[in-house]
């Protein structure tokens, strides 16, 4: 089709990412933090805190603190920000060609209806940019992961820790390097998931949100030029933790995004960890470990009515992909800034709800496939029976055991189960009939020949106890 030939969508109000077209339910909850009108809320926010922060300590001589009602309407504007907000700002911008100056005129407009127009010169006093945007990122990001994401992906560990849990007593044919190995339960499997999930949701957690308020190179130069009897550090240490942040005390123009590249990192190794499960939850279900119960209406193939295709799964581990190369590209850009500063950090930072958003949809990818399974018991009893070669193991070490206790006809335990065993199938009636020609211990024949492939799984069940502590 000619370019002439076809309607241009190109001014139509459509949205060219997938996040904001067709996901955008999935990760709506983010826009209130991570979106770009959520950065000109939070920079007002910044802005406006600044301001009460620095009257209530009356930092600069001939301030004094605001009325509880002046404060209550100047935090309304915060409130209040709403979308004929948003456009307000862009016709600023649009002549200041500066959004973080926008934002300083966007207030200060405001002062006179509040009754402290004097005020003006004390909007976005002593500050450079970076100063109101690093407070403004910290303070959206923080909300993003804790409001939205680290909920998310709690009550997704909650539900895979549950799965576990109903399932630990389920034996389950083990398979290492995609062999037959050494039986386990379906619960101890997903345990281990949910485990390592855990520990990264525990790292996450602990993250220091960091933030500065120093000045144009990070000196207090102006600070000091204009007011030089305050205790600038201690006012901006104050004023930093008042945002809910952990103040930096030494940085350049910028603050160093150290612990946005550790947050991103961890965020990518939780990623990673569920790209695992996703896999491994997909090979259960093509070998039929799995039954996937079908959504009433649903198609699985434009040819193939009897397709249940693991669906979400998959589109999990797309999104996780690509929420992996912005977090790692964020990580590795956001380290590094020339001398005082470059811009590197603007445009990259502007896709950090896209990082975060590709992880939050890949998350209930996941939760609403995991809620569409049931564990085929059958199927995995079956395997288990058609694999008793699975016992040379045991039945190796026993042997072992015995010859340390001075039982006789012991030797080459290893090797001789290898000569029954491998690159064969054995059955049971083979595998007890060995087991009772060995000339064991009665005690330990008798041990040996009570195991089954389906009881051979140690103390797997109790292992799954580890995933509540």
């Amino acid at each position: 089709m000619s370019e002439n030939a076809r309607t241009s969508l190109a001014n139509e109000p459509l949205a060219l990412g997938a996040l904001d077209g067709r996901y955008r339910s999935a990760v709506a909850p983010l826009v209130d933090y991570l979106s770009e009108a959520a950065l000109n809320r939070d920079r007002v926010h910044v802005e406006i805190e600044w301001l009460i922060h620095l009257t209530d300590h009356s930092v600069l001589p001939g301030t004094s603190p605001l009325s509880d009602e002046q404060k209550t309407a100047l935090r309304k504007i915060v409130t209040d920000f709403n979308a004929d907000s948003v456009k307000e700002l862009a016709e600023i911008e649009a002549v200041t060609v500066h959004d973080v100056k926008a934002v300083e005129y966007y207030i200060a407009n405001r002062l006179e209806g509040i009754g402290i127009a004097q005020l003006k010169p004390l909007v976005h006093f002593g500050c450079t940019s970076e100063d109101i945007n690093n407070l403004s990122y910290a303070v959206g990001i923080k909300g993003g992961i804790e409001n939205v994401w680290l909920p998310a992906a709690r009550d997704l560990v909650a539900q895979l820790t549950k799965m576990a849990e109903e399932s630990r007593e389920v034996p389950m044919l083990s398979r290492t390097h995609g062999q037959p190995a050494t039986p386990t339960t379906l619960g101890k499997e997903l345990a281990v998931l949910a485990w390592r999930l855990t520990r990264q949701l525990q790292r996450i957690a602990k993250t220091e949100f960091l933030g500065k308020i120093n000045g144009a190179t990070g000196t207090y130069a102006a600070h000091y030029a204009s007011v030089p009897g305050a205790d600038w550090q201690q006012v901006s240490k104050s004023f930093v933790e008042h945002l809910g942040l952990t103040w930096n005390p030494l940085t350049t123009q910028i603050e160093s995004h150290d612990w946005q590249a550790e947050l991103y990192a961890d965020i990518a190794r939780f990623n990673r960890i569920l790209h695992n499960l996703c896999t491994d939850i997909w090979s259960y279900i093509s070998i039929g470990y799995f039954v996937q119960i079908p959504v009433a209406g649903a198609t699985g193939s434009s040819t193939m009515p009897h397709k249940v295709n693991p669906i979400r799964f998959e589109n999990a581990e797309a999104n996780l992909e690509i929420s992996n190369g912005v977090l790692d590209t964020l990580a590795a850009t956001l380290v590094t800034s020339r001398w005082q500063r470059d811009l590197t950090d603007s445009s990259s930072q502007r896709n950090i709800g896209t990082g975060v958003g590709h992880s939050l949809l890949a998350i209930s990818n996941v939760a609403k496939g995991l809620d569409r399974l049931d564990v085929a018991e059958t199927v995995l009893a079956e395997d288990l029976d058609h694999n008793w070669e699975v016992l040379a193991e045991a039945i190796q070490m026993v042997m072992r055991a015995e010859a340390i206790a001075g039982v006789q006809g012991m030797d080459n335990p290893y090797e001789r189960l290898k000569d029954l065993t491998r690159g064969h199938r054995v059955d049971a009636a083979r595998l007890k009939e060995f087991v009772g020609e060995l000339g064991l211990s009665a005690e330990a024949e008798q041990r040996l020949q009570a195991l089954t492939p389906g009881t051979y799984n140690g103390i797997a069940a109790q292992l799954v106890d580890h995933v509540r502590k």
